[in-house]
């Protein structure tokens, strides 16, 4: 098993939370759902480096003000994969929003969050983010349904 490290990146602004819909990508495992924006780290590359380069590649956007929230694991997420995730916030941002080659990108109002189809884990975790507590989560998911879950919240 081998341990992939990625980040997660939730902008908020005015009310309204920047998503992607995975729709593009062939053999994408989030295909059809809405997730925050980010991606794997590259090699010699910290967290904070990662979500600035994948916000920016996905988006447009550079962040001015990415906050650490918390960390999510998901053991064996894809066959020979663990998942170790590190889950931003941002409320500023410079630049234009572009065209995502994953999906599109569309600011949701944050009452239309819970409308859209997300994975269950995300669910539980986004209202984490309203916290001022650091959280550290697992989430196991079997044939793509979730199995438990569990965090600790510092």
């Amino acid at each position: 098993m081998k341990t992939i490290a990625a980040t997660l990146c939730y902008i908020r602004s005015h009310g309204r939370t920047l998503m992607l819909h995975r729709n593009k990508k062939a053999g994408d495992v989030h295909k059809g759902k809405w997730n925050g924006l980010g991606g794997k780290l590259d090699p010699g590359e910290s967290p904070e480096e990662c979500v600035v380069r994948e916000v920016r590649e996905e988006s447009g956007l550079t962040l001015l003000d990415a906050r650490l929230r918390g960390v999510l694991t998901f053991p064996a997420f894809k066959p020979g994969e663990d998942w170790l995730v590190f889950v931003y916030t941002a409320t500023r941002f410079e630049g234009e929003l572009g065209v995502c080659a994953e999906g599109d990108l569309e600011w949701i109002p944050d009452e239309r969050m819970a409308e859209l189809p997300l994975w269950e884990g995300d669910r539980i975790f986004l209202p984490w983010l309203e916290q001022e507590r650091f959280f550290s989560g697992k989430f196991v998911y079997r044939d793509g349904r979730l199995a438990s879950h569990g965090v600790s919240f510092g």
